[in-house]
């Protein structure tokens, strides 16, 4: 099975992210599309494994294999904590289903600590930018507040917002470069620091619930297993073996 048929064929559930689900597109903007697949389980019984993830087959495509999904999403990654969120749901099946009602397992204060360092990263290159060119890329600013906005809505209320709503046209005088660098320096660090308090006293638990989601995980498995197993009992019985022992 190739990759692409992976996809293609497997995949439980694929949103459109960027700046079509955060509320930011403009003409022009792409629709990027991002997937989970369930791998069968008997490629797992294969020296070669199933690959983690996979780019397209369509333009502007990335899909994660479902453990490998859930893994980053324990971890609170958070461009894969948005997929989960996304307005935009292209396609679930009844496995991406019960992965979207697991979605509160993978919240937890450590996204605190995951999208301060993805902001902290973020904001060296826009500083770069700025001691070498004398602007900031401005785009980038753009997407650098909307995630500093959602990590502090996510702490303060517990639940993740993927659309900026009413804060979309004030952003997007920030993509094209209507605030002056200081002005927006000022937000992004009013915006840690809020997020800094919110942390305190967010009614997000410590840590995800890592047993709901390993039990997840375990079930749809097994039942991937069972399925294969009665597709081979099927098989055999349509075309029975000759007797030679081959």
């Amino acid at each position: 099975m190739t990759p692409e048929e992976l996809v293609t064929g497997h995949t439980v559930y694929s949103c459109v992210m960027g700046s079509r689900a955060f509320g930011l597109a403009t003409e022009g903007s792409d629709t990027d599309v991002r997937g989970i697949y369930l791998a069968p389980t008997p490629l797992f019984w294969r020296f070669e494994k199933p690959p983690t993830h996979v780019e397209g087959p369509r333009e502007e495509q990335f899909s994660w294999e479902l453990e490998r999904f859930c893994e980053l999403a324990l971890r609170a990654n958070p461009n894969i904590l948005e997929c989960l969120h996304s307005p935009l749901v292209e396609h679930i099946d009844d496995t991406g289903r019960e992965l979207l009602a697991l979605r509160g397992a993978f919240l937890s204060r450590q996204a605190h600590v995951t999208f301060a360092r993805y902001a902290l990263s973020q904001r060296k290159k826009l500083d770069a930018d700025v001691r070498q060119h004398g602007a900031p890329r401005w785009k980038h600013a753009m997407h650098l507040l909307r995630l500093l906005t959602s990590c502090r809505d996510l702490l303060r209320t517990g639940e993740l917002t993927v659309d900026v709503g009413a804060d979309r046209e004030r952003l997007l005088a920030v993509r094209r470069g209507e605030f002056s660098w200081p002005e927006v320096e000022s937000w992004m660090t009013r915006l840690a620091a809020e997020s800094d308090e919110a942390a305190v006293t967010s009614p997000l638990p410590p840590e995800p619930d890592r047993a709901r989601v390993a039990e997840f995980l375990f079930r749809v498995r097994r039942e991937s297993a069972l399925k294969a197993d009665a597709y081979d009992e099927v098989v055999q019985r349509v075309v029975p073996g000759d007797g030679a022992g081959r």
